[in-house]
């Protein structure tokens, strides 16, 4: 992807991670930040002196591979500028609320004229007019809004009554991941036809996408899910157990893995048990195994589990961060990954998922300083010198202005 031009106008997570997606695999991403710079930026966390640079971990890690330039859209030579970088960009990505950019007067009418063959990708907590007006359109959203009104929460908690917040915020990274899809999938055609076309994702849709097993569920069967624990509400068994030292899962709900899980924990006896010997008896019994099953696999540790199952049948223990890298699978595929901190150790992210043998992707360029590469690149979008002298003088007034009032 190195011949794709992106210009980012997304801050906080779900956007970054979408053009982080795309700018791993090589596009050129060009991250247009206010003066102030991203909201992310501020946000931390850091070590010792990396706020002076602005340079967190959080920025770090979904905002490698960009470059920046700093533009105050609300200045008329902003506006120009902006305007000039889009005009030979395969596509701009902004989650701004709904309707920023047209009173910044540079929606996606208007950018279009700049260049037609232009995709400009839009994701916003409820979407957008142009594709399907929603009433919530307008209200702003985050994470836990997208998890909450997708479904996600419904479905998930440790017991039948309490919803509960996946970690990850996986509200602003699934939508990131859809946008990168969505601009691709324009680009393509945009490449083929000469025409652009706006990419409308919104995270709430997203959420839900993820949740489809709830929808067919409720038309199929009549069913308004609830949370399920850490089990599978029709598979069994198939979820999180008690290990001596922590917590595994196991996805034995077919019969001859069954076999492997009982011959494995020692318990013979439970793959000829009338209750459990075949599938479905499993799954109607499955509240009466499970706590059996927990009680058998507790006399064993991680590592016993692991050696007497790992490889026969699907299972794996439950790892944090400090086990992730210490487990020869996230050493070998590259998983964690150094990045340069300036002036400092490197800081640490997680790598490129996506492995391809002709076109790797990779982490390899740290996120950049504010406005690293306003000069460079406003002069290869045919910015004359002093256009770009007034567009820098500008922000380093601003940003003196800014420190004299704290």
């Amino acid at each position: 992807m190195s011949d794709l031009k992106i210009i980012d106008l997304t801050q906080m997570l779900a956007g970054p991670f979408g053009t982080m997606a795309l700018a791993d695999h090589g596009a050129l991403v060009i991250k247009v930040e206010p003066p102030e710079g991203d909201m992310t930026r501020a946000a931390g966390p850091f070590r010792p002196d990396d706020a002076q640079q602005l340079l967190g971990g959080y920025f770090q890690s979904v905002d490698r591979n960009k470059r920046s330039v700093c533009l105050d859209l609300k200045t008329e030579a902003g506006k120009a500028a902006l305007k000039a970088l889009v005009r030979d960009a395969d596509a701009v990505v902004e989650n701004f609320r709904a309707g920023v950019m047209e009173r910044l007067g540079l929606g996606y009418e208007v950018l279009r004229e700049e260049n037609p063959r232009l995709v400009y990708g839009a994701l916003r907590g409820f979407g957008d007019r142009r594709t399907g007006a929603s009433p919530y359109v307008d209200w702003p959203a985050f994470d836990v809004i997208a998890q909450a009104m997708g479904g996600i929460m419904a479905i998930t908690g440790a017991d039948g009554r309490t919803p509960t917040k996946i970690g990850p915020g996986v509200g602003d990274i699934v939508p990131g991941m859809m946008l990168a899809f969505g601009v691709l999938a324009a680009v393509h055609h945009a490449r083929r036809t000469g025409e652009g076309q706006f990419v409308d994702v919104s995270m709430v849709d997203c959420v839900l996408s993820v949740c489809e097993r709830m929808v067919w569920q409720h038309s199929v069967q009549g069913l308004v899910p609830g949370p399920e624990g850490n089990h599978h509400p029709f598979l069994c068994p198939f979820g999180i157990f008690t290990a001596a030292d922590g917590y595994v899962t196991v996805a034995a709900q077919q019969d001859m893995f069954f076999d492997v899980l009982c011959e494995a924990i020692e318990a013979p006896e439970l793959a000829k048990d009338p209750r459990f010997a075949v599938r479905e008896a499993r799954t109607e019994n499955r509240h009466v195994l499970i706590p059996i099953l927990n009680e058998r696999m507790a006399r064993f540790t991680k590592a016993e589990l692991m050696a007497r199952l790992g490889g026969r049948m699907p299972f794996g223990p439950v790892m944090n961060i400090a086990d992730i890298r210490e487990d020869p699978h996230f050493v070998a595929r590259d998983m964690i990954v150094d990045v340069e901190q300036p002036g400092a150790a490197p800081i640490q992210v997680a790598g490129v998922p996506i492995k391809m043998t002709v076109t790797p992707g990779g982490v390899r360029r740290r996120s950049p300083l504010l406005g690293e590469d306003t000069r460079e690149y406003l002069r290869q979008a045919g910015l004359t010198e002093e256009e770009i002298e007034t567009i820098v003088a500008a922000r380093r007034t601003r940003a003196r202005s800014e420190k004299e009032l704290v």
